[in-house]
């Protein structure tokens, strides 16, 4: 089992809170768009949408994970309007529905502000607050947990990767710090497959993940499907579940606290025997 130290309290919006660091945990995807890279439009229509995060509920995932816009490279921008036409009403359904951890996937404060009166706990900000940072200020006014996701898109990037890491987040803090929002809601996503072209951009970042940690922040990761999984084992997207969990495993092992994956099922299971090593390998309480 982890040591107490490293045990965290993640607050998150209608105060609510989540533990991190016992066992990793799970983010569902739910996709409400029609061209996301692995599943796009599988959940447009709403009723699949929520029968969807029921489904990854019921296999385990501690966080739904609710977006509208897909955020892979090339993708078509969505209106503002037609954004939160698509997951406000599944968001105010599943908060309707049960007990329910929700994450709206935006970068809009606008829309994440809806999301947030609709009943989202936690906010997953793909550009770092760095597009659009009034985001921050929802995150502060409503204390919803807050993603604050790494990209090395639109900008110059340092040579090396966890650098640029750290110089990206600094600037992101410091949004969020002017706008009042607490570090207990901070979690951080090095955010895999973001303008990370290569196979060794993201396998490096894996090998040096543990790095990360002295960030201080819980760490979310989002491996799930990703091209560089597609290039090391030959498989298309929708074959990746087996190298997402392998992949989530290690970065388990490396301090990783919540993974946001499609296959919720497969990557649990992984976890769990990650988990279970961790705490073998931890030492026996001092009896003295």
């Amino acid at each position: 089992m982890p040591r107490e130290r490293d045990m965290k309290r993640w607050a998150l919006g209608h105060g609510r809170h989540l533990e991190l660091g016992k066992a990793g945990l799970v983010m569902g995807v739910v996709n409400v768009t029609p061209d996301s890279f692995s599943d796009g439009g599988a959940f447009l229509d709403a009723k699949k949408a929520i029968e969807q995060a029921r489904r990854l509920a019921a296999e385990g995932a501690a966080i739904l994970d609710i977006g509208g816009e897909s955020t892979r490279p090339g993708a078509a921008a969505v209106p503002a309007a037609e954004e939160q036409a698509r997951i406000l009403p599944v968001i105010r359904r599943l908060a309707a529905l049960g007990d329910f951890v929700l994450s709206v996937d935006t970068w809009r404060a606008e829309t994440a502000r809806l999301a947030i009166g609709a009943g989202a706990h936690i906010i997953n900000d793909v550009h770092g607050l760095q597009r659009d940072p009034s985001i921050a200020d929802v995150a502060a006014a409503s204390g919803a947990g807050l993603v604050i996701m790494h990209t090395g898109r639109d900008r110059e990037r340092l040579s090396d990767p966890i650098a640029d890491q750290f110089a990206f987040f600094a600037r992101s803090l410091a949004i969020a710090r002017q706008a009042g929002v607490r570090d207990s809601q901070i979690a951080l996503d090095p955010g895999f497959g973001f303008a990370k072209e290569t196979v060794e951009a993201n396998t490096v970042l894996m090998a040096r993940f543990r790095d990360l940690k002295a960030l201080g922040f819980p760490l979310v990761v989002g491996t799930s499907r990703k091209r560089f999984l597609g290039v090391v084992t030959g498989r298309d997207s929708a074959d990746r579940d087996v190298a997402t969990a392998a992949s989530s495993a290690l970065l388990r092992v490396g301090g990783a606290d919540v993974f946001r994956v499609h296959n919720v099922a497969m990557t649990v299971d992984a976890l769990r025997v990650a988990d279970a090593m961790l705490s073998a390998s931890q030492p026996e309480p001092d009896a003295s």
